[in-house]
């Protein structure tokens, strides 16, 4: 803790001590220990009745060189899969990698995020690639979380993933996703927009990262530095919410 008497430390002993904290993935603790203290202060809800996972797109600190002629197509409707296509990277940035959201094509990462139901708090942060899909990243992002329910957009169901928290005692609010010449029913439709009415905390969540917190861009390179990098926005995102909770109840 830093009193009114000590000198702050200044831009090269923040940056070697948030340096050391990735190189040491000692990053990896500090979300839940911030989260741990707002518990024990009564300013976060311990046992969340659900929490909610989405993932956004970060656009790498790199200007690539050239854009690629294959690029990773985001999902398929039908079958959850991408189109992956031989692809060279010429960045500085040697993880980031090529996604085409419908027109739009960028250079980067994708950020998950699992936050909670109640009062939109982040859980948990995961950082991959771009071009990796959604569908194949939940088992990894969820592996300490045991949730009483976790709800998802439709690039997470498969029936492995339901499988996959059936196994771990989370109940399913994965919006479902019709299959080929196998529409909705009717009761599909309906649990789909009970979801979706549910989901609009974490949109809520990237949105204030991206406006607030400048999060659109990362600021390093390599998935290592930029996990380290969203793992600290959303310890500022989680206080911020709790200064808010004292301030204004």
């Amino acid at each position: 803790m830093i009193t009114d008497l000590e000198k702050v430390p200044d831009h090269t002993t923040l940056c070697r001590f948030r340096n050391l904290l990735i190189s040491q993935r000692l990053w990896k603790d500090l979300l839940g220990m911030v989260n741990d203290q707002l518990e024990q202060r009564g300013l976060k809800v311990k046992e969340s009745q659900g929490a909610i996972i989405d993932a956004t797109l970060i656009e790498s600190a790199a200007r690539p060189r050239k854009e690629m002629e294959g690029i990773a197509v985001d999902r398929k409707e039908e079958d959850n899969q991408y189109i992956i296509e031989e692809r060279v990277t010429l960045s500085k940035d040697s993880d980031a990698t090529w996604l085409k959201k419908g027109k739009r094509s960028y250079f980067g990462y994708k950020g998950f995020m699992i936050i909670d139901q109640e009062e939109g708090y982040i859980n948990q942060v995961h950082v991959t690639p771009a071009h990796v899909a959604e569908v194949s990243e939940l088992k990894e992002v969820i592996k300490n979380r045991q949730d009483e329910r976790l709800y998802g957009d439709k690039g997470y169901a498969s029936q492995g993933n339901k499988e996959l928290l059936r196994s771990k005692g989370i109940k399913n609010g994965l919006i479902e996703k019709a299959k080929r010449n196998k529409p909705l029913t009717y009761w599909q439709k309906v649990f789909n927009r009970l979801i979706a009415k549910i989901r609009y905390r974490v949109e809520q969540g990237f949105g204030t990262l991206k406006r607030k917190f400048k999060f659109t861009r990362a600021s390093y390179f390599t998935t290592p530095k930029v996990q380290g990098q969203m793992t600290l926005k959303a310890i500022a995102f989680n206080l911020l919410k709790a200064s808010n909770k004292v301030s204004y109840g």
